[in-house]
């Protein structure tokens, strides 16, 4: 069997817990899910969960409550622009109808307004889906604040070294830890891996994500990092997350670039993907196990 490394999302900061009880708590968490999907025992799946989410809110203030996306402009104003441009492409990959909700960049409406509007459109809980951009859009100005920002090297660093350290042949990286998992290959093109399946990625977010990646796009190309032998992406169509589509159009170096149903109404959650049909048959010819 293959040694699998997981590396999570956004929303795992838990910091009741030290980063040992985290690693191994979820790590049996996620190894169940997969082993769910592929229909085997849990001790099938040699995985390891990376956790980095420490490193982001290290010396950060604790959150207070209250509406999360007036929190989000109040901490990070910048976050609001980037909301705009993910709307604009939220539109163009699931074809949502969206009224004029953007002036050069800008939020033509209130933010709440606007994500009241995507969750009709897509017949999601409206409450939820603005915690979840909240949080979401919080992580992403948290690690993508500046290439140099400690918390961002220490972040990609801890990843690098859960890789390395297991000797890892798959790594499985959901949402913005797909992110993170990128720039954690390319800054140790040492680290070899059979297999890199992303999940839910946000890797060609526009200006939010894409532009601001390290290394950045070349001719608004990015680069499959040096030692993965095949790439494989895996979005739900539901997914608010992962767009613009195709993420190959961006990676063109992406060897499969897959879209499916993996839960309608929970659109961006590791445990469903982890559990897919289609996870289970990428991860089966790793595993020793017959899908």
């Amino acid at each position: 069997m293959t040694a699998i490394v997981a590396v999570h999302g956004v929303g795992h900061y838990a910091p009741a817990h030290s980063p040992e009880e985290i690693v191994t708590a979820r790590s049996a968490t996620w190894a169940k899910e997969v082993a769910t999907g592929l229909g085997v025992s849990p001790d099938r799946v040699p995985l390891t969960y990376t956790y980095y989410a420490h490193h982001l809110h290290r010396h950060r203030p604790v959150s207070q409550g209250g509406d999360e996306l007036e929190q989000l402009k109040r901490e990070h104003p910048e976050a609001v622009h980037e909301i705009a441009r993910w709307a604009e492409s939220l539109d163009e990959s699931l074809d949502l109808g969206l009224p004029s909700v953007t002036v050069q960049g800008r939020l033509a409406v209130p933010l709440r307004q606007l994500v009241s509007v995507i969750a009709e459109r897509l017949s999601l809980d409206g409450r939820l889906t603005r915690a979840f951009i909240a949080l979401f859009f919080r992580d992403v100005a948290l690690y993508l604040r500046d290439n140099e920002d400690p918390a961002r090297i220490a972040a990609r660093e801890e990843v690098a070294a859960t890789i390395a350290s297991t000797g890892a042949g798959v790594v499985i990286a959901h949402s913005l830890g797909s992110v993170v998992t990128y720039e954690a290959l390319h800054a140790h093109p040492e680290i070899e891996v059979e297999l890199l399946l992303t999940l839910g990625s946000p890797l060609a977010l526009p200006h939010g994500v894409f532009d601001r990646l390290s290394p950045g796009p070349v001719d608004h190309t990015g680069q499959c990092p040096a030692g993965v032998r095949r790439w494989v992406n895996l979005c739900d169509h539901g997914d608010i997350v992962a767009v613009p589509r195709p993420l190959k159009q961006y990676f063109p170096t992406v060897d499969l670039d897959l879209t499916d149903s993996i839960a309608p109404f929970d659109f961006h959650s590791a445990a469903p993907y982890l559990r897919s049909a289609t996870v289970a048959a990428t991860l089966a010819p790793f595993l020793g196990t017959t899908q």
